[in-house]
């Protein structure tokens, strides 16, 4: 099950239509869904929780705790909407689609990609582009 929560004013439109896109992207690479929690926030609410719990003093825009058993996709992920919105400024594309990318990227992290490493960020990257070909801008 997928949910979404807001500590802020932002809300999705389009709540069902983004879960059965995740769920899809879950069940091509050989998963299930268990309990999925998207919590849509502001920076300092992410702040706060990158201080607390990975002890990072820095603004981003998506913390993940991944609650993963097996091949059952479980956690929560955090995303700051503001930062959403600044990237998608300084990398010229919609807030619409930079949010969709964030969204599967903590989902992508939960399915075993990595992202430390540049060729780790290039196989992330590769799989957020596939993931997004699946939605229409």
């Amino acid at each position: 099950m997928i949910e979404f929560n807001y500590e802020t004013e932002f809300k999705l439109e389009n709540e069902k239509s983004l879960a059965n896109w995740i769920e899809n992207i879950i069940s091509e690479k050989g998963f299930e869904v268990g309990e999925i929690n998207y919590i849509f926030c502001d920076d300092a609410y992410l702040l706060k929780l990158n201080v607390e719990f990975l002890q990072h003093d820095t603004l981003t825009d998506i913390i993940s705790f991944d609650n993963t058993l097996g091949k059952l996709i479980s956690g929560d992920i955090f995303i700051s909407i503001e930062r959403v919105s600044e990237n998608a400024t300084e990398y010229n594309v919609t807030v619409e689609e930079e949010l969709h990318r964030v969204m599967i990227h903590g989902v992508l992290h939960y399915l075993g990609f990595k992202d430390k490493s540049d060729n780790e960020k290039m196989i992330m990257r590769k799989q957020e582009n596939i993931a997004l070909s699946y939605l229409r801008y």
